[in-house]
């Protein structure tokens, strides 16, 4: 799967389901900081990622992974 389509499913569940702002999200943007995504949240967002990507990440998994692009990137990674 090509990293934009990625990005777009990724942003439209971020959009839909945890109701973040769209002007915040961009390549650059921080996951805590900028789109605010708490650690409450990141347990909904390891949920959607497996509905929509179908593998299982684990919330320790997001420790890592501080922007919106390296979050994509990551989730590529696991779908090869």
């Amino acid at each position: 799967m090509e990293i934009n389509e990625i990005k777009d499913k990724v942003k439209a569940f971020l959009i839909d389901e945890m109701e973040i702002d769209a002007a915040k999200i961009a390549d650059d943007a921080r996951l805590k900081e900028d789109m605010n995504i708490d650690s409450l949240e990141v347990v909904d967002i390891v949920v959607l990622v497996e509905q929509e990507f179908g593998f299982k990440m684990k919330p320790e998994d997001f420790k890592g992974l501080k922007t919106f692009d390296q979050f994509c990137r990551f989730i590529q990674t696991r779908i090869g």
